[in-house]
């Protein structure tokens, strides 16, 4: 699945800018109404209900077995797969001591750090610049009333870590189709993350008040963030979409106010926007420079 490139007339584009809305928004939804299950499953067993019950609602909806795969790609699509249940897992590791927004906010320096890497242009400076200054802002070098657990935050760099490694195995497995490729992967996930899980909550996993708030996280969180994104990255320009995407952490850290009472110091708030804005420019530069 490629997106366009060719530039769209506005309207056309205004549908597929509200998708990729709506599915940040329900990520963070999604996200935040998990959180509530920690005291009862604990991170792992939230993660494991969360990416499980995910691969079986997008394997029912995609039925992957109808496009055949060579062993070449299955191999793609497992690590692929395995790096998604490694971000998963330490994601929510992280969630359990640091405010939601800012977890998201070290998450995205992952992809981040690819973009960078693979750009090596003077502009990436000037983003490395604000990187640098949003995580000076936010991690726990200093004593006070918002510092940040260093447990958390190193999960939360291991996220970031797995997430750059989600995306150089997506690549290779960027010419299947997305419904394929997306459902085997989780697959692929849940058999890192669903042991885990298990091994932690036990049987509490198959409470079914649990089993079903689990589908409705994975719902909400996974199927319906997954299916908005396919139906954008169809219609708009891969930097529109990267773009829009970067407006994850603030997002993040609203629901986390709004939802799990999560305050952030002005400190947190401007290192959040730091990194934003570091991915915004990152992808508008680069584009600029294919242009």
């Amino acid at each position: 699945m490629q997106a366009t490139s060719s530039p769209s007339p506005l309207p056309a584009l205004l549908l597929p800018a509200i998708a990729v809305i709506c599915a940040v928004c329900a990520l963070a939804l999604g996200t935040s109404y998990a959180k509530q299950l920690f005291p009862v499953i604990g991170a792992q067993g939230t993660s494991a209900l969360r990416v499980g019950m995910s691969a079986l609602v997008l394997l029912i909806l995609w039925r992957p077995w109808r496009w055949p795969i060579s062993t070449i790609d299955l191999h793609a699509v497992v690590r692929y797969g395995l790096a998604l249940g490694c971000m998963n897992l330490m994601f929510y590791m992280a969630l359990r001591s640091i405010p939601f927004g800012v977890a998201v906010a070290i998450e995205f320096i992952g992809p981040l750090a690819v973009a960078l890497y693979y750009s090596r242009r003077r502009l990436d400076y000037l983003w490395i610049a604000l990187v640098v200054l949003g995580l000076a802002l936010l991690l726990p070098i200093r004593s006070s009333a918002h510092s940040l657990d260093p447990v958390g935050v190193a999960w939360a760099f291991g996220a970031a870590a797995a997430w750059a490694t989600y995306i150089i195995f997506g690549k290779r497995a960027g010419h299947l189709h997305a419904g394929q490729s997306v459902s085997l992967g989780l697959l692929a996930a849940s058999f890192v993350v669903v042991p885990v899980g298990v091994v932690h909550a036990g049987a509490a996993l198959l409470q079914p008040e649990i089993l079903l708030f689990g589908l409705g996280v994975a719902i909400v969180s996974s199927a319906i963030p997954i299916s908005l994104e396919m139906y954008a990255l169809k219609r708009l320009p891969r930097e529109t979409f990267g773009i829009m995407l970067s407006i994850e952490p603030v997002v993040a850290a609203l629901a986390g106010l709004v939802f799990l009472h999560e305050a952030l110091s002005s400190a947190q708030w401007l290192a959040i926007l730091c990194i934003m804005l570091a991915s915004i420019g990152s992808i508008a530069s680069a584009h600029r420079a294919r242009r």
